[in-house]
């Protein structure tokens, strides 16, 4: 929602929001080096933090594809070999859950690299909520994906508090 949307643009403004992606970069850059998956679409890239950490592990994607709702220069969600989504899953209105999943599904090409944190977040929105506006277990969020993806991995992680990340390909892709 609009609403949201201006809570997010403000929450972005703080350099230490949207860091995850720094953390999960090594691990997507062996992805890309065991795949050989060269184009990357950034799905919620925020400050676009894993390009930088993919550069510093020494992978410098073929094309790299940002969105996020908060940067409209960014454009709208591309297609790509690795679609990642990291940290940013949990921050999605419960209610257009689904939807974000469908659409990472229609630009998965080869494989996506999901990662979920669980937990509360430490940032608290400024009408009251958790910036963390859906806190379930991994069992739930299996459930979500299972309807379009195929698990290829699935790994819990303690880098920012209780989470897992993923890697799945579309089930078409099978």
């Amino acid at each position: 929602t609009n609403d949201y949307l201006q809570q997010q643009r403000k929450l972005h403004q703080n350099p230490n929001y949207g860091v995850a992606s720094l953390s999960f970069a090594p691990i997507v850059a062996d992805v890309m080096r065991q795949t050989g998956c060269s184009s990357v679409s950034d799905y919620g890239a925020g400050k676009k933090r894993l390009l930088e950490g993919l550069k510093k592990a020494g992978v410098n994607p073929s094309l790299y594809l940002p969105y996020d709702p908060v940067f409209p220069e960014y454009g709208e969600p591309q297609s790509a070999d690795l679609v990642c989504c990291i940290d940013v899953l949990e921050h999605i209105e419960p209610e257009l859950i689904d939807n974000v999943i469908l659409e990472l599904s229609n630009i998965t090409t080869k494989l996506g690299f999901f990662s979920i944190h669980m937990g509360p977040a430490a940032k608290i929105l400024d009408d009251g909520r958790n910036a963390h506006l859906i806190q379930k277990p991994s069992s739930w969020w299996l459930k979500k994906f299972i309807n379009y993806f195929e698990i290829l991995h699935l790994q819990t992680h303690q880098m920012m508090g209780n989470g897992i990340w993923i890697l799945v390909t579309r089930k078409e892709n099978i």
